[in-house]
């Protein structure tokens, strides 16, 4: 008997909110090169005793989902972006979180050379972190560099065109944008 969800095959999408739709199609598009490939209207209560979004999505139940949109990044997964409408409650929205707070993420993008990567990043005014770092151990031989899109996500650029240590021993490897057939 295996372990895992049966017939799993993988990551299909990766979903996130932004403040502006506009803005945030602009960057993955004309920065990250992201391709749109559909769009799904609002999504809102039909009246006040309607739950759905509390019991399918977790939010207050008069949230609306304003717009989503799907878009294709070259060989990764998916990406599923969400405009939503909160209730006027008092509430403060919360924060991008950041890489050490519970639910903190950022998404990276594997880059043939890095140093040309970031140069692009610079030129075209993204918010680079930093300088890029050299792994150590298991990941030797590997490059990354943070950059944040406008609304404050935090995305990665990596780079290991001739490998990572653990890859001489592996019986398994992580599967290699560069190379989605392995």
């Amino acid at each position: 008997m295996s372990a895992g969800i049966p017939g799993s095959r993988g990551i299909d999408h990766v979903g996130f909110t932004v403040p502006d739709l506009e803005e945030a199609e602009r960057f993955l598009v004309d920065v990250l090169g992201a391709v749109p490939v559909y769009t799904l209207g609002a999504k809102r209560a039909s009246g006040p005793d309607d739950d759905f979004m509390q019991v399918q999505i977790g939010v207050d139940p008069q949230t609306e989902i304003r717009e989503i949109r799907f878009y294709r990044l070259g060989h990764g997964t998916n990406l599923e972006v969400f405009e939503y409408a909160v209730p006027e409650d008092g509430r403060p929205q919360a924060p991008q979180p950041l890489n050490s707070d519970i639910g903190g993420h950022h998404l990276a993008l594997y880059v043939d050379d890095l140093d040309v990567a970031e140069a692009y990043l610079r030129e075209q005014g993204v918010e680079v972190m930093g300088s890029p770092v050299a792994s150590k151990q298991a990941a030797e031989g590997q490059r990354w560099l943070y950059f944040r899109a406008p609304w404050g996500m935090q995305f990665e650029l990596v780079s290991f065109p001739q490998g990572k240590a653990y890859e001489k021993d592996a019986d398994v490897r992580l599967w290699h944008p560069a190379r989605p057939a392995e």
